[in-house]
């Protein structure tokens, strides 16, 4: 009886060890396009979850781990698109452009299967689409988001190209 016990034991911890290292290895978060000003100083990339549990985003920074002036996430749908904004002024409601700690990033939902979607006609408005958009006073050349999923921490830098 006490072997039945420590080998089922084991192997719910190798089965645990193993989940949660795949997870690691292949972080839920995923970015695609990026729009931007033409000074960078303002940008939206669009981020999208291709896990199977909500993502939820702790923070933003930029460049060298500095706070941008002002981040937001914009709820749209693919066939919508997203705005880069100099300001978060008028289209609040328009764009859906929400504060990041109101938003939980829907599974499902990674961008390059959007595109495909669109590009095969079947997308619908009600395919939710998220960006993230970042106002900066100098320009922006890194984006790093911490964000959690299934109780872990991850880290995504995302590059802005020159």
């Amino acid at each position: 009886m006490k072997k039945i016990a420590i080998i089922s034991v084991l192997i719910i911890a190798v089965i645990s060890i193993g989940f949660f290292s795949f997870i690691k290895l292949n972080p839920p978060l995923v970015s695609g396009t990026i729009g931007s000003s033409e000074d960078k100083q303002s940008i939206v990339i669009s981020i999208g979850n291709k896990g199977f549990m909500n993502v939820k985003i702790n923070g933003v920074l930029v460049n060298n781990n500095k706070e941008p002036l002002d981040k937001k996430i914009q709820l749209s749908n693919p066939l919508k698109g997203f705005i880069v904004a100099d300001n978060f002024g008028g289209e609040e409601k328009e764009y859906g452009i929400t504060n990041i700690k109101d938003v939980i990033i829907e599974p499902n939902t990674d961008p390059s299967s959007q595109l495909k979607k669109v590009n095969n006609g079947t997308a619908t408005e009600n395919d939710e689409s998220y960006g993230l958009s970042i106002i900066n006073g100098k320009e922006i050349n890194e984006v790093i988001i911490n964000y959690r999923y299934l109780g872990l921490s991850f880290e995504k830098n995302i590059p802005i190209q020159q």
